[in-house]
């Protein structure tokens, strides 16, 4: 590998953490609201940044553009549909979580039903990040870089399993001692900083990758048009991973559990310094969503566009594009922001796994005596666990066909529940606990059998994933509202505001939401085919 392209990553990757570690050197992080809320101190725009950054993880970078790679830009109905969800989370959802002052997610479940309905939160959470999340951040993380840096002609190593593991078990020991270490408030940062670097870097790929396919970018997207129009249509067709029926039922739903209501994304709104500052980081974020497209489907297109005969698989596209089109050192520069991106998400998810266990556990149930100093304790050591299993089963994901694919498929087992819990949760008054509790044990029950039973699996086959779990929530939603009628709460619950954070909404709310939603409609129309 060229010395200037690793120089320049061992630049960027320091300085991003120099300048975090300045920003952050006085911050509290031996009591709970300073480490896992940032002291409620966060602004619109680290908001925005940190929500962005946690999401553009590599799964997305990696995923999303080999998505793009197979199926064309349909794919972007992950970012561009994901605005509705920030629309929703702004008016509706940051609300109502900012008025109780809650840090994670099961303590408003434990408010609204009973302290059950919080450990079943938890449990759900907990296990899903740790089998889920934590794992398809590190695979897709040292799939990139493997691809990025060319790590196999760096190191020497032949064996792509041998590789993928180190670069996984590397990757994952940086992000745990990132996140266990700083607390919110330094992820946050450290989040808007990469989120910079992976901005630009993206845009960057963009411009080489079409000067690459046709002697400059206005003529390598004619190229791209003329050659293959089909993979420029924005409405997929059924044989498709996200067809445009899809983008009204299981699509929508799973972004607005994603947006709304996942304790990975939302911790960071939690810290806002003012509901004002809240709505204006996330509708931000939406904006900024809508550029998804640009560079995280649209190099998938470009490296279908060259390598479509190479027999190369769609998750290690993006990694070759990044490799083949770059100059040395904007390529260490990109490597370092993508390095970023890994460790954001994982720290990210990390932080709020330890988060939900040290408060909602260990400080709820097991040790309700404890001291701030033994919760932040008992935080760190719960991190290192989640992140030795996370690094455990990385590897084993190298078997997926594609990665972006699996990973929304296997995450609605949990997202759906839970978000039909939430949802009825804060619309209705009476539904009781029992109500929550079985929506929760049935729901996952019921998706997971549909999922890995062979015969039932024939019948989700059939109608559509997406649509399945949209029937799921309906009769999730259902159940829960019947038994409120026959069995409701001998008190209707009224939600307290405790007073944690200034409450009056930003006077832009709504034109921004309308702005964003009509901005929506058009990018749509504009690549309809």
């Amino acid at each position: 590998m060229n010395a200037l392209t690793l120089s320049s990553f061992v630049f960027f990757t320091g300085l991003v953490a120099v300048i975090t570690w300045w920003l952050t050197r006085r911050d509290d992080h031996q009591h709970s609201t300073g480490y896992f809320l940032a002291g409620r101190s966060l602004t619109f725009p680290i908001i925005a940044g940190s929500l962005l950054m946690t999401n553009l993880s590599t799964e997305q970078m990696v995923g999303l553009n080999g998505a793009a790679f197979t199926d064309g830009l349909s794919v972007m109905a992950w970012e561009v549909v994901a605005v509705v969800s920030l629309v929703a989370m702004a008016m509706f959802f940051l609300p109502r979580f900012l008025k109780s002052g809650i840090t994670t997610l099961p303590e408003l479940l434990a408010l609204r039903f009973d302290r059950t309905t919080q450990l079943l939160a938890n449990l759900i959470f907990m296990l899903a990040y740790a089998i889920i999340l934590l794992p398809s951040i590190l695979y897709s993380g040292a799939l990139g870089l493997m691809g990025v840096l060319d790590l196999r002609a760096l190191t020497g190593i032949d064996s792509q399993m041998v590789l993928l593991t180190g670069t996984v078990i590397a990757v994952g020991i940086a992000g745990a001692i990132y996140a266990l270490f700083g607390g919110l408030r330094s992820i946050a940062i450290s989040d808007t900083l990469n989120g910079i670097g992976l901005l630009i870097g993206g845009m960057i790929i963009v411009y080489y990758g079409l000067d690459r396919v046709g002697d400059g970018i206005l003529a390598g997207w004619e190229t791209l048009k003329e050659t293959h129009p089909e993979k420029l249509n924005s409405l997929g067709g059924d044989d498709q991973s996200v067809p445009v029926s899809t983008l009204f039922t299981g699509v929508l739903l799973l972004n607005m559990f994603y947006w709304c209501t996942n304790q990975q994304i939302i911790q960071r709104t939690f810290a806002a310094k003012t509901l004002a500052e809240g709505q204006k980081g996330v509708l931000l974020t939406g904006a900024l969503k809508l550029l998804g497209p640009l560079y995280l489907v649209l190099p998938g297109i470009i490296a279908f566009q060259l390598y479509a005969g190479d027999g190369i698989k769609a998750d290690a596209a993006y990694g070759r594009l990044v490799f083949d089109v770059l100059p040395a050192p904007l390529t260490g520069f990109f490597a370092a922001a993508m390095v970023g991106a890994i460790l954001s998400s994982f720290n990210s998810a990390l932080n709020s796994t330890a988060t939900l266990f040290s408060l909602d556990v260990y400080k709820a149930r097991l040790k309700p005596q404890a001291s701030d100093e033994e919760v932040v304790k008992a935080s760190k050591w719960a991190g290192w666990i989640m992140a030795a299993a996370a690094m455990a089963i990385a590897p084993l994901l190298a078997t997926q066909e594609s990665l972006f694919v699996y990973v929304q498929k296997v995450n609605s087992i949990y997202y759906i529940p839970l978000l039909a819990v939430i949802v009825v949760g804060l619309m209705s008054k009476r539904v009781p606990a029992i109500a929550a509790n079985l929506a929760l044990v049935l729901g996952c029950a019921v998706i997971g059998l549909f999922y890995f039973v062979p015969t039932l699996s024939e019948l989700v086959d059939r109608v559509h994933n997406f649509h399945f779990i949209a029937i799921v929530l309906v009769l999730l939603i259902a159940m829960m509202l019947v038994i409120g009628k026959l069995s409701p709460r001998a008190e209707p619950w009224i939600q307290q505001d405790v007073g944690a954070i200034d409450m009056t909404p930003w006077a832009g709310t709504r034109i921004a939401s309308i702005v964003l939603l009509v901005l929506v409609m058009a990018i749509y129309l504009a690549f309809a085919g």
